[in-house]
């Protein structure tokens, strides 16, 4: 599984793929933005790119006559994406530390870039990953629909997210308020979105994979 996750980091995934969470992450510069956007850059551009490019070169094809198993392929094929989701938010944390020691008297009207965010932002990741891979991997080739219903997922919860910690007084306490530096709390929020993209995720690869062993290349 390791060669062809290297496979597809090399040959797969373009360059400016991996530059991109630094080019994104950098909008977490600007003082009190939408930051929930931040992390959406990837499902808008990232995936279908990078998923063009694999049915572009028959990458299905090419990888079936590699003495490979089904399981493998899938396992590297969302692996790298997971990989490519981490970079993003690892690095939006870091340009999310800069914006507190640049703007330390900010007020925030939408979703301020504290642990509980990157909680919600890992949640998000986590549904997207539930509806693109095993879409996807009904035909293992074909991404449109795939693309488009799960990006449609995500921005659905980042817009219900973002409406309640804006309509909701509680919850604006907790992502804009008072508690944003309740570290227990914020710790906490983190460690439940971790939970659920790790959850969603490995739901994921499972009904991705028991698709994918239906799919016969072309």
């Amino acid at each position: 599984m390791y060669n062809l996750v290297k496979k597809d980091l090399k040959l797969g995934v373009s360059p400016i793929f991996l530059v991109m969470p630094l080019l994104t992450g950098a909008l977490m510069l600007i003082p009190a933005w939408i930051y929930v956007l931040v992390p959406l850059y990837f499902c808008w551009i990232t995936v279908p790119n990078m998923f063009a490019g694999f049915k572009a070169q028959n990458d299905l094809l090419f990888t079936t006559m590699m003495p490979v198993t089904k399981r493998d392929m899938v396992k590297a094929r969302v692996s790298v994406v997971v990989l490519l989701e981490l970079l993003h938010i690892g690095i939006a944390m870091i340009f999310g530390i800069f914006t507190f020691l640049l703007y330390p008297d900010m007020i925030y009207y939408f979703f301020a870039p504290t642990l509980g965010f990157w909680g919600v932002c890992l949640a998000m990741f986590g549904i997207f990953n539930l509806v693109f891979i095993p879409m996807y991997y009904k035909t293992a080739y074909n991404y449109g629909k795939a693309t488009f219903a799960s990006i449609a997922a995500a921005m659905l919860f980042a817009g219900i997210a973002q409406w309640v910690g804006i309509s909701n007084s509680n919850v604006a306490d907790v992502f804009t308020g008072s508690r944003m530096d309740d570290m227990a709390l914020q710790a906490s929020i983190l460690v439940a979105g971790i939970a659920i993209f790790a959850a969603f995720t490995a739901i994921a690869y499972r009904v991705g994979f028991n698709r994918f062993q239906k799919v016969e290349a072309q």
